[in-house]
C-alpha cells in the first residue's frame, strides 16, 4: 500500500479538493483506496454525506484505542473501491493528550501498517496546522502531496510546509519524497503567472507540469465525491496530475 499525505500549513489552498480528486481518480482506475480524514473540520467526511451528529466512529479512535483497525472504522462511499475513515471534532483534543500519553506520535503509522494488504492507496487529508495529526501523517507517509495556490502568500506557506517535511524526514531516517501541485491558478493575473514561474524555478521537477485552474464546478465537493465522473477543466487537470504522480520518473525527481 502506498500512503500519500496531502498537507499544507496554510489553509484555503485546495487541500481537501486535491485529496478528493486524486482519490476519486485512483478508484476510477480500479485501485482500492482508503481516505483518512484527519482534519477536525471534517470537510472531506462531509463531502460524502457522513453526518456530524452523532459523531461517527473514525480516525479519532485510532489514537485512543490501539486495537482499532482502519478496515473496521472505514465507511463505504458511492464510489466503487473507495472508502473513508471519517474525522470527528474530538480530533482537536489530541494535541493536549499528546503531551501526556506516550505512543500517540506513531498511532496512525501502526494502523496503516496493519492495513497494508487491504488497500492499494491511502490518502491522508491533514489539518492546515502543524501539530500531532500532521506529524503523524508525515511520519507514516510514503509521499507528501503539497497543494499550493499560485500567489505570493501561499508560497510562504509552502516553504514552511517543506521545512516541516525536512524535519520529519530527518526524524524518521528515511526519505519523504514530495510533490507540489499548483492549485486555484488564474492564468489571467500577473500575480498568478509570476507565482507559478517562481514555483517552477525554485522547486523544479517536484512541481506538477500542469497547474489546476480555478474551476467553480470543483467547489461542490459533494458532487465530486458522490456524483458521476466530473467533466470540467479542473477535473481534467487533476486527472493529468494523477498520471504524473503515478509516473515512476516523477517519484525519482521528488526524491532527488
Amino acid at each position: 500500500m502506498q500512503t500519500w499525505a496531502v498537507a499544507n500549513q496554510k489553509g484555503g489552498v485546495g487541500k481537501t479538493t486535491t485529496t478528493l480528486c486524486l482519490a476519486r481518480g485512483l478508484a476510477d482506475a480500479g485501485f482500492r483506496v482508503l481516505l483518512v480524514d484527519l482534519d477536525p473540520h471534517a470537510s472531506l467526511s462531509h463531502a460524502f454525506g457522513i453526518p456530524v451528529e452523532p459523531p461517527p466512529r473514525g480516525s479519532y479512535e485510532l489514537f485512543t484505542d490501539a486495537t482499532q483497525m482502519l478496515s473496521r472504522l472505514a465507511h463505504g462511499t458511492p464510489v466503487e473501491g473507495l472508502v473513508i475513515c471519517p474525522a470527528q471534532p474530538s480530533l482537536a483534543t489530541l494535541e493536549r493528550r499528546g503531551a501526556t500519553q506516550p505512543g500517540l506520535g506513531l498511532a496512525l503509522g501502526r494502523a496503516l501498517h496493519a492495513a497494508r494488504d487491504t488497500y492499494d492507496y491511502a490518502l491522508l487529508d491533514c489539518p492546515p496546522t502543524l501539530g500531532l495529526l500532521m506529524v503523524n501523517a508525515l511520519a507514516a507517509a510514503d509521499r507528501l502531496i503539497a497543494p499550493t495556490q499560485t500567489d505570493p502568500l501561499a508560497l510562504h506557506g509552502l516553504r514552511d510546509m517543506l521545512r516541516t517535511a525536512d524535519m520529519v524526514e530527518r526524524s524518521r531516517r528515511r526519505p519523504l519524497p514530495r510533490a507540489i501541485i499548483p492549485t486555484l491558478h488564474d492564468k489571467r493575473t500577473r500575480s498568478g503567472q509570476n507565482s507559478l514561474e517562481q514555483l517552477r524555478e525554485t522547486y523544479g521537477e517536484q512541481v506538477s507540469p500542469d497547474a489546476i485552474p480555478l474551476d467553480t464546478r470543483l467547489r461542490d465537493a459533494s458532487a465530486v465525491a458522490t456524483g458521476p465522473k466530473l467533466a470540467s477543466r479542473g477535473a481534467d487537470a487533476y486527472r493529468e496530475a494523477l498520471q504524473w504522480l503515478l509516473d515512476p520518473l516523477s517519484l525519482q525527481c521528488e526524491a532527488a
